[in-house]
C-alpha cells in the first residue's frame, strides 16, 4: 500500500508544471517568446504559474476598450516594501505581466476572447525593461515584436454596434515615453492607492493589498481603510470629482505630473496634484497651438465646450488627441464623466 501511494506520489510530482524561469527574466535581452519565461502553464497564456498573482487596478488606462489581465511575479523569497504615494518599489526577478485582449461581443465579455499582446516589464538588474509579445492567430504562441506592430480589431461593443480598430502594439520607445518617471523607465500603476480595492480571486474576493500581505508579497502595509485609495472612475456611487480625478490622473497623470514627459507643460494631472491652477482650472497652455482649438485656458469652470482638456480628449486628430499615445478610438464614457466635472466646477 505504501508502496502504491508513493508512485502515486511521484507521478503527481513528475506532472507540476516547472517554475517560472527566473533566469531567463533576469537575463540581458528578452526572450524571443513569452512561454520561455513559463509565466503560464498552457500554451495560450490563460492559466498563471505557481506564483504568478493577477491584480488589476481601481481605475485603468484606456486602451481603445481592450480589456487587460494583469499579473505579478516576484521570485520566490523576495518582497516588495509598502509605499503610500508611487509605485511600489520592486525587487529585481520582479515581472508585471498585462495582456490585452478583446472578446467578440462586449455583450458577452467572457466568450470569444481573442489575445492581442502581452507585455512585460522586468525588474534587471540593471532597470526595468518593458517587452511585448504578440499573439498568434491560433492563440498557442506569443512572439517578441521589439519595432510594434499594428493589428486590424473588430468587436461589437456593449450597445451591439461593430467597432473596427488600427491596434497599435508599441515599440521600445513608445513604452519608454508613457513609463517614464524623471527620464527613468519604471512601472506606473501597481501603486497602494490603485491596488486599494476587491479583487474577484478563485477562492472569493479580498482587498488586494490585504492578498499581497497574507501571500508574503508586500511588507509595511497598513490595513486597507488606513491606505490611500484611487476611486473607480465608472462607478456612479463614487463622487464625481473623486472618479474624474482617478480618470486624469490613470490616463494623463503618467505624462502630466512634474516628473512626467509633459512636465514642461505645467499641466499636472497626477492624483498627488491638490492645486488647482496646475491641475488646469483658468490655465492659459505654455504654448499656444492648433492643440488648443482656438480655446484660451486647459479647463474652464462651468464650460467643458470652452476647455482645451476636453477638446483634446474628444479629438482623434494626431497632434490635437489626447492621450497622444495609447488610443485611436475616442473614449466616451470617459469623455462625459470629465465634461461633467468640469460643467459642475464653481468658477
Amino acid at each position: 500500500m505504501l508502496a502504491a501511494l508513493a508512485a502515486l506520489f511521484l507521478v503527481g510530482a513528475a506532472e507540476a508544471p516547472p517554475p517560472v524561469a527566473v533566469n531567463a527574466l533576469l537575463a540581458e535581452t528578452p526572450a524571443p517568446s513569452l512561454d520561455a519565461y513559463r509565466l503560464f502553464v498552457d500554451a495560450g497564456g490563460r492559466k498563471p504559474n505557481a506564483g504568478v498573482v493577477p491584480y488589476t487596478l481601481n481605475t485603468p488606462l484606456f486602451s481603445d476598450y481592450a480589456e487587460k489581465q494583469r499579473f505579478v511575479f516576484l521570485p520566490p523569497g523576495k518582497s516588495v516594501r509598502y509605499a503610500a504615494e508611487g509605485a511600489f518599489d520592486f525587487p529585481v526577478g520582479t515581472a508585471l505581466v498585462k495582456t490585452f485582449a478583446y472578446p467578440a461581443d462586449f455583450r458577452r465579455p467572457d466568450e470569444n476572447i481573442r489575445f492581442l499582446e502581452t507585455r512585460l516589464l522586468v525588474r534587471k538588474k540593471a532597470g526595468w525593461m518593458a517587452s511585448a509579445y504578440v499573439w498568434n492567430a491560433d492563440q498557442t504562441k506569443a512572439v517578441l515584436k521589439r519595432a510594434g506592430t499594428r493589428l486590424d480589431v473588430s468587436f461589437v461593443d456593449g450597445q451591439g454596434q461593430r467597432r473596427e480598430v488600427d491596434y497599435a502594439v508599441p515599440n521600445q520607445n513608445q513604452c519608454k515615453e508613457c513609463h517614464s518617471v524623471a527620464k527613468v523607465l519604471k512601472p506606473l500603476g501597481p501603486k497602494a492607492r490603485n491596488l486599494n480595492g476587491d479583487f474577484a480571486y478563485a477562492d472569493g474576493r479580498e482587498n488586494q493589498l490585504a492578498r499581497w500581505r497574507k501571500l508574503g508579497l508586500l511588507t509595511g502595509a497598513p490595513e486597507p481603510a488606513a491606505a490611500p485609495r484611487t476611486a473607480v472612475w465608472d462607478d456612479a456611487r463614487e463622487p464625481l470629482e473623486a472618479r474624474a480625478r482617478a480618470y486624469l490622473d490613470a490616463n494623463c497623470g503618467h505624462c502630466h505630473n512634474p516628473k512626467g514627459m509633459a512636465s514642461n507643460s505645467g499641466l499636472n494631472l497626477n492624483a498627488e496634484e491638490t492645486r488647482m491652477s496646475a491641475l488646469g482650472v483658468g490655465k492659459r497652455p505654455v504654448a499656444a497651438g492648433r492643440g488648443s482649438g482656438g480655446l484660451e485656458v486647459s479647463i474652464a469652470p462651468g464650460h467643458p465646450e470652452q476647455s482645451i482638456l476636453v477638446h483634446r480628449m474628444a479629438s482623434n486628430e494626431p497632434g490635437v488627441m489626447m492621450p497622444e499615445l495609447g488610443r485611436n478610438l475616442r473614449h466616451e464614457e470617459g469623455l462625459k464623466l470629465i465634461r461633467d466635472y468640469v460643467a459642475n466646477l464653481k468658477p
